[in-house]
């Protein structure tokens, strides 16, 4: 079977095509531009449904395969931005209904960790998820993917956006926080916000901004907000690691990406004796093709979404959603 997933959660609208094997034959989306007042929810929208059609079409081209090979639709119930999520439902209900099938509607965290698991090939791991709008440490047990450890206010690439439209930093933020921390070398003091196993990360925003007005240089803040804020989600992810007793860790979410994160992760488990798995960087960010493959592997454990019951869910937690395959 052949599944097309469409993600609109927030910034970027994706449809990915992906057959019963996780393989990706197409994965394209388009993302707005936020560098002048990051994400405004209705425009985001607008956004989407300008570019949903020509995108479905583009993705079906590129996969090589007609509307009438597809045989499952997949979205992004939630979490997300409302009008978002609303404007990529309608577009996958109307594909489905003309379609004549079925319609699967999937929880975007739990779509990181399947596309994940899947194409990594690690077993069960505990995962960190760090994204723009989710920061959050999750493992399964006893039937469904919890919780360990979350921000308290905003997620991780949220701030760091916040702090690159600040500074006059192009959107998205997080690469070029990157480079400018590789040229920082002094660690100017921040807020250190673990408070048991969650984190937060608004008072390092705050503080970050300031020090840069009174003086410290950029790139020696941007290099103390990699290490203070990295530092505290290695930190709830290895305590995690060690309570459920998991010795994989599965990274997943936009903010993975950066290297030096990936290092710090990486140091961590090998002194547990323990293994760091990353998807392909078009994996990491919201994409399509995650949306997808869940799509599929929920049809296949006999998973349905009945077209009364697709409504979106801008708080759909990851905790909420019960995992027949994994049974």
């Amino acid at each position: 079977m052949i599944c097309l997933g469409v993600e609109g959660t927030a910034h970027t609208l994706s449809i990915g095509i992906v057959d019963q094997d996780c393989k990706v034959l197409a994965n394209t989306g388009k993302m707005i531009d936020g560098s002048k007042g990051g994400i405004h929810p209705r425009e985001a929208a607008n956004h989407h449904a300008e570019n949903m059609v020509p995108l479905m079409h583009d993705a079906v081209s590129k996969a090589g395969v007609s509307y009438k090979d597809i045989g499952l639709v997949a979205f992004s119930q939630g979490p997300g931005l409302g009008p978002c999520l609303r404007t990529a439902a309608t577009g996958a209900r109307a594909l489905a209904l003309t379609l004549g099938v079925d319609l699967i509607g999937v929880n975007h965290c739990v779509a990181h960790l399947e596309i994940g698991r899947k194409v990594t090939g690690c077993g069960d791991p505990t995962l960190l998820y760090a994204s723009g709008g989710n920061t959050q440490v999750i493992a399964y047990s006893g039937g469904r993917y919890r919780v360990f450890g979350e921000t308290l206010d905003v997620g991780i690439g949220n701030m760091i956006d916040k702090f690159g439209r600040s500074m006059g930093l192009p959107f998205p933020s997080g690469p070029h926080l990157e480079r400018l921390a590789r040229e920082g070398s002094e660690l100017v003091d921040l807020p250190y916000s673990v408070k048991g196993m969650d984190v937060a990360f608004s008072g390092i925003l705050t503080a970050a901004i300031q020090l840069h007005k009174s003086g410290k240089r950029l790139e020696d803040v941007c290099y103390s907000i990699q290490e203070t804020c990295f530092a505290m989600l290695v930190e709830v992810t290895e305590r995690a690691m060690a309570h459920v007793e998991k010795d994989e860790v599965l990274l997943g979410g936009g903010v993975v990406q950066n290297k030096r994160l990936q290092g710090m992760v990486r140091t961590m488990a090998e002194e547990r004796g323990a293994r760091m798995f990353v998807p392909p960087g078009s994996l990491c960010v919201d994409n399509g093709a995650m949306i997808a493959w869940t799509g599929l592997v929920m049809h296949n454990a006999g998973v349905r979404t009945r077209l009364e019951d697709s409504a979106v869910r801008q708080r759909y937690r990851t905790d909420e959603v019960d995992l027949p395959w994994m049974l």
